[in-house]
């Protein structure tokens, strides 16, 4: 490119100019501390609870370092608590594979529930499933969505992992649980 004798400075300020610009656009904020599923909770942080009493913060008005814990329980059943995968809480989070599950042994077309330890408030949820045998959610089977406390019917007979999603109401947090049911 030929620039004209007395403005080349200029046109070397102005790209100088454009790439700092789309530089800082570009930066990437650090990283929150990661947790996983696995690692013990640290001491909880103080955080406001919310006016009405409402969200997934307890009415301690501290929130906990990770996620409720999550039981799936068929009508009448005993709870058995899920894999807690993928989730997004307080300053922390989780990328988690796609997990296999607890395993729990239900009846198809059974009532299933799932329960939060402590009590959540749950602004939407949905549930999936495919083959045990798969190794992430292609082709998955909606078994449900909705808001509050998740409630679903078990698949067909087989041997299924079940995905429950889950967006905690008033605390910008979200969480995936996995199940392995064994249908009859």
């Amino acid at each position: 490119m030929q620039c004209l004798p007395g403005r080349s400075s200029l046109w070397i300020a102005s790209v100088g100019l454009v790439i700092a610009s789309a530089v800082a656009a570009c930066s990437i904020p650090a990283r929150p501390t990661v947790l996983s599923p696995s690692s013990s909770p640290v001491a909880a942080t103080a955080v406001p609870a919310t006016p009405s009493g409402e969200g997934s913060i307890p009415a301690s008005g501290t929130i906990a370092a990770v996620p409720p814990a999550a039981a799936l329980a068929a009508e009448g059943g005993d709870p058995t608590d899920g894999q807690l995968g993928t989730y997004v809480w307080g300053d922390g989070g989780s990328d988690s594979p796609w997990l296999p599950g607890t395993r729990i042994a239900v009846g198809s077309g059974e009532p299933l529930a799932v329960s939060f330890r402590p009590e959540s408030t749950i602004a939407t949820w949905s549930a999936r499933s495919v083959p045990s045998t798969a190794d992430g959610p292609a082709d998955a089977t909606a078994l449900g969505q909705g808001s509050g406390r998740p409630r679903f019917m078990a698949p067909e007979p087989g041997t299924w992992t079940v995905e429950v999603h889950v967006v905690f109401a008033n605390a910008a947090a979200n969480a995936s649980y996995f199940w392995q049911l064994a249908v009859d």
